[in-house]
């Protein structure tokens, strides 16, 4: 292919504009592409005229570029290597009114594309129940078209009364994710991850922000753009001050709704007619509402069930609904929205009414139906809960944001908090708290083994009656569980401690402490180990405190603050060593052995695996042993004693034949393909490797897979076999970027430093 058109000069020009303006260095765009540093340089500074049709390609697709030539810096697609994320909540169905609020926020549009370093944002403060979010979503789904790079949405929780506020640097993390940023460049630091994300956002991304229901201002800083591209809403019923008078957001103070509003809202909701032919009635109606969205909302879910119910039999019984209760806590249209709860409350059948305040017990910041169905015990199968559930949902006291999931409003959140304070004995909250709690540790427990059935189990106590915990099926299901409850687990975690469940509350943290590592969340590993190290120091469980100092260890080892994960392994150790633990003393001096591995001292690794190997010996654990026996072999291989790691692992191989621990023997099978590699023995390296891909794919392990892909590629290269190196390579790439494993960053350092002749071999036909 000859030099492209370009009416702005040559490819090389267009190709370094372009990386200027996605603020990307060479090493960068090198590192995305597969070439060489050399050969992009060549390239920019015009040294090669005519690249090659792929070379041509990899940078298009890179940068976002027409290979015509014809784009400018910041046209197309979203920066390269990112994901455009689309994560604004459903618009509300029968939205009404709010004309003047939406032209304000219409005429915001003006000022995006304006002066480098200059923060679009808007805010919308307001009671409670006031339609704060229903505005914002509805106007960001007006306006996302004009922005291409998608729309971030985060609930901040603020006001929740079961939960923390979010913290910024866990919204950040969110945002980072939700960008697609692979986990292994997303830095471990607070700091440094928001440091990351404002950079991204001020590469001409152009986003819609929605921050929903900010506490204060100082919640919501470290979240926001530096970009006059992206646009901003805050809701918070704070009226932020702070962000008008230092970041100039402009400020909407949204009001209830006008009569003529709220009139149109019940008509929409419950036919024209039917208002017409009760004009009385829906003028109480709206007034004991309050012009509250949120009350309006349920009072029609309520006037539309039964059918027949005149409105004013249901404003007389809400009027007798208001006298009988005090006024709500918060003090925001107190005693009327109240009613308009209890009201709606009263009339659910008793089943209904028993879920709904058992509900205000969970700690958020949603809920299933099979976690419904143990938090309400026994009688309540999950076809039950999943009626109640949707029982609740059509008398708006619950919204299902996500299918199968449900979740609150933080005032119904408040008041069925209340109710089962008021109506639920102390004996029965704290029975349905460790049926939760039960439900989740077994669930997670459940997922875990499938997940990782090699990892060695603790021993828990059986469920409590009524508690029905689920038991996903296969990688894939186990995975989506987790994922799906993420938030939820580590809530769970802090309602154990809270709720002085001290088991729970170091349990918990342990079934969850693989998903977190292996997706990256080493921060919420290291706060739940804490809180599971403090549970159980406090309750004396020396057993629990052997495994939650150890599981600490190992996720401050992945945070990079090695010294203090040696202090809680040293600890682990001395405990499994008082506690006659030989397999825990063995486990802990692996870990420790990890931690001289990271600092590169392969010496101090060797002696700790070498420990762990003889104490798994004495303990007489097959599977510990074959597993120490690889890694030994492993440590040998890194100090160059090639022959001495053959032996180890060709034992380990032979070991977990014998009882059938298949991912052990991928793992020796992968091991033996590294060492025989330095030895010069490269078929018979690629024929080891070949083994421990076949046996991780066949259990499903594709983290494992991809290492054995990537030591299979490091063979190929020492072969000479540049195309099948970067094929393995892409292969093992591929895999690790779905997990978002750190480990990714690796293999794609290899495939960026293949030179530029390598490049020039697979573009030969």
């Amino acid at each position: 292919m000859g030099e492209v058109a370009n009416p702005c000069g040559t490819f090389g020009e267009l190709v370094r504009r372009h990386r200027k303006a996605a603020g990307l260095s060479q090493e960068e765009l090198a590192e995305r592409t597969g070439l060489s540093v050399r050969a992009l340089g060549d390239i920019e500074r015009g040294s090669v005229s005519r690249p090659r049709r792929s070379t041509v390609f990899l940078l298009s697709e890179a940068l976002g570029l027409d290979p015509s030539g014809r784009d400018e810096p910041g046209a197309g697609a979203g920066r390269p290597g990112l994901v455009v994320p689309r994560q604004l909540p459903a618009t509300v169905g029968a939205f009404v009114g709010r004309t003047a609020e939406l032209s304000l926020l219409h005429g915001l549009l003006g000022q995006v594309g304006g002066p480098p370093g200059t923060a679009v944002i808007a805010t919308v403060s307001g009671t409670a129940g006031v339609g704060k979010t229903a505005l914002a979503v509805h106007w960001a789904h007006q306006v996302a078209h004009r922005f291409r790079d998608g729309q971030l949405y985060v609930n901040l929780r603020g006001f929740d009364p079961s939960a923390q506020p979010v913290p910024p640097a866990e919204a950040v993390r969110g945002f980072l994710d939700a960008l697609g940023v692979p986990a292994e460049q997303i830095p471990a630091g607070a700091d440094a991850q928001i440091g990351m994300y404002r950079s991204l956002l001020a590469r001409d991304k152009q986003i819609v922000l929605l921050l929903d229901n900010a506490r204060d201002a100082e919640q919501v800083r470290a979240l926001l753009p530096g970009s006059s591209a992206c646009l901003t809403i805050v809701t918070s019923r704070d009226e932020l001050t702070g962000l008008a008078a230092l970041e100039g957001a402009r400020q909407l103070a949204l009001d209830v709704l006008s009569e003529p509003e709220a009139r149109q809202l019940l008509g929409r909701r419950l036919g024209h007619a039917r208002l017409a032919a009760e004009p009385q009635a829906t003028r109480e109606l709206i007034e004991l509402c309050a012009r509250l969205p949120l009350a309006l909302a349920i009072a029609t879910a309520r006037a539309a069930h039964p059918p027949g119910l005149s409105l004013a039999t249901l404003v007389a019984e809400l009027r007798e609904a208001g006298d009988r209760l005090d006024a709500l806590s918060t003090g925001e249209q107190a005693s009327d929205l109240r009613a308009v709860f209890s009201w709606s409350y009263e009339s659910l059948s008793q089943p209904a009414r028993r879920m709904f305040r058992l509900l205000g017990i969970h700690p958020g910041p949603d809920v299933s139906g099979q976690a419904a169905a143990s938090l309400a015990g026994a009688g309540v199968g999950i076809g039950q809960a999943r009626r109640l559930l949707a029982e609740l949902t059509r008398s708006n006291l619950l919204v299902q944001h996500v299918p199968g999931r449900f979740s609150f409003h933080d005032l119904l959140r408040a008041y069925a908090a209340e109710r089962a304070e008021a109506e639920e004995p102390a004996a029965a909250r704290e029975a349905a708290i460790r049926r939760l709690l039960d439900h989740y540790l077994h669930s997670a427990d459940a997922a875990d083994r499938v997940l990782y059935p090699a990892r060695d189990p603790i021993a828990l106590d059986p469920p409590a009656a009524g508690v029905t915990p689920e038991h996903p099926a296969g990688h894939a299901r186990a995975l989506a569980w987790f994922e799906a409850e993420h938030k939820v687990l580590l809530a769970a975690v802090n309602l154990a401690g809270s709720a002085g469940l001290l088991s729970h509350a170091w349990q918990l943290p342990w079934v969850l402490a693989d998903f977190l590592d292996r997706r990256g969340h080493w921060s919420d590993w290291a706060a739940a180990q804490r809180v599971a190290v403090a549970a159980a120091t406090s309750s004396g469980d020396r057993v629990g405190m052997a495994s939650a100092h150890r599981a600490l260890g190992g996720a401050l080892i992945q945070l990079g603050c090695y010294r203090d994960a040696r202090t809680h392994l040293r600890r682990a150790r001395h405990l499994n060593s008082q506690l006659g633990d030989r397999v825990g003393q063995a486990r802990a001096c692996l870990n420790l052995a990890w931690v001289a591995e990271f600092e590169g001292s392969y010496s101090s690794a060797l002696a700790d695996a070498n420990q762990a190997l003889e104490l798994f010996r004495q303990a007489s654990n097959r599977a510990g042993e074959g597993r120490a026996l690889n890694i030994v072999g492993w440590y040998h291989a890194q100090l160059s004693d090639h022959e001495r790691a053959v032996a180890f692992c060709e034992q380990a191989v032979q070991l977990c034949r014998e009882i059938d621990d298949r991912l052990g023997e991928a793992a020796a099978w992968d091991s033996l393909g590294y060492a025989h590699r330095h030895l010069g023995h490269h078929r018979l390296a690629l024929a080891c490797s070949a083994r421990a891909i076949d046996l991780t794919e066949q259990l499903g392990e594709r983290y494992r897979r991809a290492g054995a892909l990537g030591n299979a590629g490091d063979t190929h290269l020492a072969a000479g076999d540049l195309h099948a190196a970067r094929q393995a390579w892409q292969e093992a790439l591929a895999i690790l970027d779905d997990l978002h494993h750190p480990d990714a960053k690796s293999v794609r350092g290899k495939l960026g430093h293949l030179s530029q002749d390598a490049e020039d071999q697979l573009s030969r036909p």
